[in-house]
């Protein structure tokens, strides 16, 4: 069932709307003409209206039974924020310009998340499009963009939405959405939405107001977990797969990345992620074009991704944390809170090889057994990392990688992602070190939720023993410490790292071996000792090798090199990229004694 304000043509507009237990329900028009009108009740709790002389613009609520007047829950646009009416969009005004679009294939992304409000001076989609010739230069083909359902006030994560349907209105609506994916797709960049699943923003949400949205059979870290298998489950679930199908088919988006489908709780016969996969596989097969759907996992489980046929939900591709993880203890040393679980260079010779490190192993700080295999499954079935919103932003000062590790560690961990055998992700700034932090922040108008904000973050990082006090979330100047400083990538070792990461880009895109996700293509190894990696991937007669120093010494060692002559492409030791001097010479065969520098990489080709 559509759901929320569907413009139908010549100001005529239908409206539904699902309040199962609702006796009365009536639509309030409030501009263009102040007009009562009751709804029609339907089968299976819904109530539908359609009315003329509401044109494109027009203002409106739902009059509940006993309770009174509240916005649109499948709003698509709430011009006046959270707690005011919601306005009829017109989806058809739009002219699109991306001739005959088709997407990417997943396995030739590089991804780049960002945030509408901190990626640019303006805080705007607009302000996006200015830049995506940066990120064609860059080698970014694909853009990820942070939540951007209605949320309180201007400043927020996104993940404090309370419109799943309605475009933030203080990044410029659903006109400017459109104009940017449109021009990104000329360009030739795929876009993603991550959407929220999980539950909802503690202010200005009032779907409990017209049904049973939430259930206390499963509690989450929001409180009482979405409804998807407990009575009148069935209206939320389709409000959640409406609103999928809705951003692929009214915003043209190509994917989505679905959060923490951890706190997604069901357990019907038909799990909520398997049927949204399956409608989505419908609409890609009705549209000719493949919508891909991404899963945030904290499981470690392959049914996720899986296929159906094997008895998975069949998602296309989740992110990997352990890879992250294990990444960052090595490059930092931090071992407080979840990375206790990661302190073995093993462990990253083994995330290389089979993406997972907990593949129902027992976990130290879970204090319980996690995870199960997947080296089994196809590469491109993960994505990678070395930071991400979640991954810096949940640090108490937001530090990035450029605050923790040396320049020279830097280099690698843009190498370790790209080079992996995995889809990388890039978050907005790294590619050039950027100094400003990326910190929690919220512009909430109940001081009473934004001191239970305040008092929440400080508990969080008393348990990870952190002295001192956290930035305000609710400040102006919180948020505006989190914009990217977009000179610093045309200076001194900003300059240097930003063109280190175009060639590493440029080196997976134009090698076929990058190309290669079948394992049988892919072989890791390492010393763990030595804390050496080495990834050697080939497909036809293109190869390549990568040799990964992570040890903050010079290591030498006795190297055993694949058949053939190998040719230096890329050395991070090297001088052009403010690197010590190499060590390693400029073409490698057969066995032989070989020092690398520390914390560097260096990619051959044959």
């Amino acid at each position: 069932m559509k759901i929320g304000a569907k413009y139908l043509s010549n100001n005529k507009c239908e409206f539904t709307v699902w309040a199962p237990l609702k006796k009365e329900v009536n639509l309030q028009i409030i501009t263009p003409e102040e007009k009562t009108i009751p709804m029609q009740q339907l089968e299976q709790g819904y109530w539908q209206i359609t009315v003329d002389h509401v044109p494109p613009g027009t203002r409106y609520y739902y009059q509940l039974d006993e309770i009174g007047s509240r916005p649109d829950p499948a709003s698509h646009h709430q011009p006046e924020g959270v707690h005011k009416a919601s306005e009829v969009v017109d989806h058809n005004s739009y002219t699109w310009n991306e001739k005959n679009w088709q997407n990417l294939p997943l396995e030739d992304m590089i991804i780049y998340e960002l945030h509408v409000g901190t990626f640019t001076p303006e805080g705007t989609f607009e302000a996006i499009i200015d830049k995506l010739d940066y990120l064609k230069e860059l080698g970014v083909n694909a853009i990820e963009i942070m939540p951007i359902a209605q949320f309180p006030g201007s400043r927020n994560w996104g993940y404090d939405g309370a419109y799943t349907y309605a475009v933030q209105h203080s990044y410029g609506g659903p006109e400017k959405l459109k104009k940017l994916i449109d021009v990104c797709h000329q360009q030739n960049i795929a876009v993603i939405l991550d959407v929220v699943y999980n539950h909802f923003g503690p202010e200005g949400n009032y779907t409990s107001n017209f049904a049973p949205y939430f259930t206390d059979k499963y509690h989450t870290p929001w409180g009482s977990a979405i409804n998807l298998d407990d009575a009148h489950s069935d209206g939320v679930r389709n409000y959640f797969i409406e609103n999928a199908l809705y951003w692929f088919e009214n915003y043209h988006f190509d994917g989505l990345r679905l959060d923490a489908v951890h706190a997604i709780y069901d357990f019907g016969a038909k799990h909520f992620l398997a049927e949204l996969t399956e409608k989505v596989a419908a609409l890609s097969k009705e549209k000719g074009r493949k919508f891909y759907l991404i899963a945030e996992s904290d499981l470690n489980d392959v049914r996720v991704i899986n296929s159906p046929e094997k008895g998975g939900h069949g998602i296309d591709t989740q992110w990997s944390d352990d890879f992250h993880h294990i990444l960052h203890t090595t490059l930092t040393g931090e071992t407080g809170g979840y990375y206790q679980d990661f302190s073995e260079f093993n462990q990253t010779i083994k995330v290389f090889r089979e993406s997972f490190i907990y593949d129902w192993k027992y976990s130290p700080c879970r204090q319980r057994t996690h995870g199960s295999y997947a080296g089994d499954l196809p590469t491109q079935k993960f994505v990678v990392f070395s930071q991400n919103h979640d991954q810096v932003g949940n640090r108490m000062l937001g530090e990035r990688l450029t605050a923790l590790v040396s320049f020279e560690a830097l280099k690698l961990a843009a190498a370790a992602v790209i080079l992996s055998p995995y889809i990388p992700m890039l978050f907005m700034g790294e590619e050039y070190g950027e100094e400003a932090p990326f910190l929690y922040f919220i512009s909430h108008g109940d001081p009473n939720l934004v001191e239970a904000v305040r008092q929440g973050r400080k508990r969080e990082f008393a348990e990870f023993h952190k002295a001192g006090e956290p930035p305000d979330a609710q400040s102006e100047e919180t948020f505006n410490k989190s914009k990217l400083n977009w000179q610093l990538h045309k200076e001194g070792k900003h300059k240097v790292l930003f063109e280190l990461y175009q060639q590493l880009i440029a080196l997976r895109q134009k090698n076929p071996a990058f190309k290669q996700f079948d394992r049988k293509g892919i072989k890791i190894s390492g010393l763990e000792a030595e804390k050496l990696l080495f990834i050697h991937r080939w497909y036809g007669d293109n190869q390549i090798y990568c040799l990964m120093n992570f040890s903050r010494q010079p290591v030498t060692w006795k190297a055993d090199i694949p058949n053939g002559t190998w040719n230096k492409q890329l050395d991070s030791s090297e001088t052009q990229w403010m690197g010590p001097e190499t060590k390693l010479p400029d073409s490698l065969y057969g066995s032989k004694e070989l020092t690398i520098q520390p914390l560097s990489f260096a990619v051959y080709t044959t």
